[in-house]
């Protein structure tokens, strides 16, 4: 099967002399789910940062047959590449739906209009807060929506970064569960971000491990279905907290 990404040598810096991430190498199928599991500062946001094109990096990354490495964010968008930040970074002061439709800016008001439909089916907790505004949603709401907006942009390849993050067992689940619906009927390729090694079981076909900016191992999902070859992964390359 072609790549629909290939990431080669890629090494990110921050200023003249900080470096986050030092020649990492990975690729993500057509409708395969990725992840990046380890701590904070292993380099897992700034590796989708560099392939959403938002840092400075070296190396080459080449998407759909094409080298993109050398592309600015808003061509790579174009081309269906979406980023959904940590943090979600919905804009509060707008409703829910001019959150959603701030997502598909470059696509017909026809598509924008199917997309929105589809996005708020997908997610009926926020269809019924579609007019209010976003600053009332929940966490878990918020992630929704950030998640949303990224999908009204028709991306062939999410990067999502810790949709987990300060939200509880439950929401963490039911985000979890969306999204393998979303790929199952999308054939949307994920690459995502995380250090829950338990909930990203739930949707990731294969796993990498980071540490200090460097891929450290390599798991297939198949890998880890029983609690012993799991535990042996979090020994080796993430501490008791992943697999909480």
């Amino acid at each position: 099967m072609t790549d629909l990404i290939r990431v080669e040598g890629l090494s990110v810096f921050y200023g003249a002399s900080a470096q986050a991430v030092e020649d990492v190498s990975f690729t993500v199928a057509p409708a395969a789910v990725v992840a990046l599991l380890g701590a904070n500062g292993a380099g897992k946001s700034s590796i989708m940062k560099a392939i959403a094109g938002l840092v400075r990096a070296e190396g080459a990354v080449t998407f759909d047959g094409e080298r993109i490495d050398g592309l600015p964010a808003r061509e790579r968008v174009r081309r269906g590449i979406v980023y959904v930040p940590e943090g979600r970074e919905i804009v509060g002061d707008l409703t829910v739906r001019e959150n959603l439709v701030l997502g598909g800016y470059n696509a017909t008001a026809q598509d924008r209009r199917t997309r929105l439909d589809m996005v708020l089916e997908l997610f009926p907790e926020i269809a019924n807060k579609a007019n209010g505004g976003a600053w009332r949603l929940s966490g878990g709401e918020q992630q929704m929506l950030a998640i949303g907006r990224g999908l009204m942009a028709a991306p062939r390849l999410l990067l999502l970064d810790e949709p987990s993050l300060g939200l509880a067992p439950l929401l963490v689940r039911r985000v979890f569960d969306r999204l393998a619906s979303i790929r199952g009927e999308r054939e949307l390729a994920i690459l995502l971000v995380e250090q829950n090694l338990r909930m990203t079981m739930r949707l990731a076909n294969e796993i990498h491990f980071l540490r200090g900016g460097r891929l450290i191992g390599h798991k297939r999902a198949d890998e880890l279905k029983d609690e012993a070859a799991r535990q042996e992964a979090v020994d080796a390359y993430l501490g008791v907290a992943a697999a909480e």
